[in-house]
C-alpha cells in the first residue's frame, strides 16, 4: 500500500517549502494552525496558500458551528479553488453528528475531508449520508487517541472494512506523533497521512542502520558530557 503523505501546515514559508517535496501529496490545516500561522482575515490568507499550492489536495476547514453556517462556509470554501477539500467536523461543539452538512456538500459533489474522528462508528455514520462518486476523506485522529490510553488501530482497521465499498473514500490517519507512525499507517493499509514538517524531514531520512543509530546516541551523550565539563572526583 502506497501511503500518501500529506504536509498538516498553516505557515506560507513552510507550504513554499514543502510544496516543492515529491514526498508530499497534499495539505491539511484548521483554524487552530492558521492562527498558529498569524492568520487574521481567513479568505485571504487560504487564497495566499492556493496561490502556493495550485496543484495538490489542500483541505480548508469551516469554522461554524450551526448547520446554516456550515453549509454557506463550505459552498464558500469550495469556490476558492479546484483543489480545495472542505473540511467538515463529525460533530459540532455541541455534539450533534454534522450529517446533514455532511450530506449535502457531499449532494453538490463537494469535495470533503471529514475531521476530528475517532471511532469505526463515527466512519459509519458519515458513509451511511454520502454517496459513492464525489471525493471523501475521513480523518482519524490517531495520536490523540493514543494521548488519552485508546489503541487507534483497531478503529482504523475497522473503518477501512466499512468503506471498502466506497472507491470515493479515503481514510486518513490525523495527529502523528512519530515518524514511525507513517510505517504503521502503511502497514494497516491506511490511504493517507498527514504530518508536521519535522516529522517529514525525519521520514526522508529513514534507514540507518542499528550501529549508525547506536554510535549516533553514544557520541551524542560523550559529546554533551565533556560541554558540561563533567568529572567525578576520587573523594
Amino acid at each position: 500500500m502506497n501511503t500518501k503523505i500529506f504536509c498538516d501546515i498553516a505557515e506560507l514559508d513552510q507550504i513554499k517549502k514543502f510544496n516543492k517535496k515529491k514526498i508530499v501529496k497534499g495539505f491539511t490545516t484548521n483554524p487552530s494552525l492558521m492562527r498558529k500561522a498569524g492568520a487574521k482575515d481567513y479568505k485571504n490568507y487560504s487564497k495566499k496558500i492556493l496561490n502556493i499550492c495550485k496543484d495538490k489536495p489542500i483541505s480548508l476547514e469551516v469554522f461554524a458551528d450551526d448547520y446554516k453556517n456550515m453549509i454557506s462556509q463550505g459552498k464558500k470554501i469550495n469556490t476558492w479553488g479546484k483543489n480545495v477539500y472542505v473540511k467538515v467536523p463529525v460533530v459540532n461543539s455541541k455534539n450533534i453528528f454534522t450529517g446533514k452538512v455532511i450530506k449535502e456538500l457531499n449532494n453538490d459533489n463537494i469535495k470533503l475531508n471529514i475531521t476530528a474522528v475517532y471511532s469505526a462508528k463515527q466512519t459509519k455514520k458519515i458513509l451511511d449520508v454520502i454517496n459513492k462518486k464525489t471525493k471523501v476523506i475521513i480523518s482519524i485522529f490517531a495520536g490523540r487517541a493514543g494521548d488519552a490510553g485508546k489503541d487507534p488501530i483497531p478503529e482504523f482497521i475497522k473503518s477501512m472494512k466499512l468503506s471498502k465499498k466506497f472507491k470515493n473514500v479515503e481514510i486518513l490517519w490525523a495527529s502523528v506523533r512519530e515518524p514511525y507512525n507513517y510505517l504503521q499507517a502503511k502497514q494497516i493499509g491506511c490511504q493517507i497521512i498527514t504530518v508536521p514538517p519535522s516529522i517529514i524531514e525525519k521520514i526522508e531520512k529513514f534507514g540507518k542502520s542499528s550501529k549508525k543509530l547506536t554510535l549516533e546516541t553514544v557520541n551524542g551523550f560523550l559529546k554533551d558530557s565533556r560541554k558540561s565539563k563533567f568529572k567525578i572526583d576520587d573523594k
